[in-house]
């Protein structure tokens, strides 16, 4: 498959030189970003990533130059000229380029870039898991926006690679409570419930959070818990698992140096899995559409 860059309307060669050096992304991070994966040729759960997008964009206040319509028709472009069937959409969205000031340039003309990739799922991952390392989370206090910004998440990737585990489960020192890994939201199952930390201001909301959330676990009988936890708590869990749109539902059978129950993915994360799988598969976008509208529908009426 072919790699293809996009940038301000164009389509470039990935390794041309295309960043202005006063665009405010590279100056101060101050930008966005959103990335989605595409199965057969088609963005999965795109509705929900666009709504994570432009909710990112009204927390920064950014303001809105494209619409969905135009993202939708860019991605499916994308898709076309790469000749790929799956893959990831990095879509990047900054200020604008303006004299280096902490007030916001006005007016304010952000640029719009993405990049696609092949990037398969590691199978391998999928089934036999992670070990992850408790690192304390220093992010700042607005986790729940997609800034470009994840200094807080690298440092801790980085601890965790130096602690031998593959990635970093985050825990605030203020409250000891989990919040979520450096790459994703974090799950555990206790006694047959899944348990989240809530999606409040320390955490990044994902869309595979949500799908789990909204489309998968009532159709398999799990109950939802959001609420906090402690380190101590997720040890003594049959099962823990991170959900990321790059990665899907991935396994920890390790929280630092105590196994996950047998040190095996358990048969609810299976059953996430594989339920996962088949929405990939059949696509959610226009089932949701469909609920919309019978939602309007019934409050027009009064139902």
């Amino acid at each position: 498959m072919k790699e293809i860059a996009y940038i301000d309307g164009a389509f470039i060669d990935l390794m041309e030189y295309a960043v202005q050096l006063e665009d405010r992304g590279y100056m101060f991070g101050d930008g966005i970003s959103e990335i989605v994966r595409f199965y057969d040729g088609k963005c999965f759960a795109l509705r929900r990533h666009l709504a994570h997008y432009r909710r990112s964009m009204k927390e920064l206040r950014i303001p809105i130059t494209d619409t969905d319509v135009e993202l939708v028709q860019l991605f499916q472009e994308m898709i076309e000229k790469s000749g790929a069937a799956n893959g990831t959409i990095y879509l990047q969205l900054t200020r604008g380029t303006a004299k280096r000031a902490h007030e916001f340039p006005m007016p304010s003309l952000p640029h719009l870039n993405a990049i696609l990739r092949d990037t398969p799922v590691d199978a391998d991952m999928l089934e036999h898991g992670i070990k992850v390392a408790p690192i304390e989370d220093i992010r700042w206090l607005r986790c729940d926006i997609g800034t470009l910004n994840r200094l807080g998440n690298i440092l801790a990737v980085d601890d965790a690679h130096h602690a031998f585990a593959d990635e970093a489960l985050l825990w605030r020192k203020d409250t000891g409570h989990i919040t979520e890994a450096a790459r994703g939201n974090f799950f555990i199952v206790k006694d047959g419930i899944l348990w989240t930390h809530p999606a409040d201001n320390l955490i990044l909301n994902g869309v595979t959070r949500s799908v789990i959330i909204d489309r998968i676990a009532k159709p398999l009988d799990l109950t939802v818990v959001e609420r906090p936890f402690t380190l101590d708590f997720a040890k003594k869990a049959e099962e823990a698992f991170v959900t990321s749109t790059e990665n899907e539902i991935v396994p920890v059978v390790a929280i630092g140096s105590d196994a996950v129950d047998d040190g095996k993915r358990g048969d609810v994360t299976k059953r996430l899995q594989d339920a996962y799988h088949t929405l990939t598969a059949r696509g959610i976008d226009s089932d949701e559409e469909e609920e919309e509208k019978i939602e309007v529908k019934n409050k027009t009426f009064g139902a």
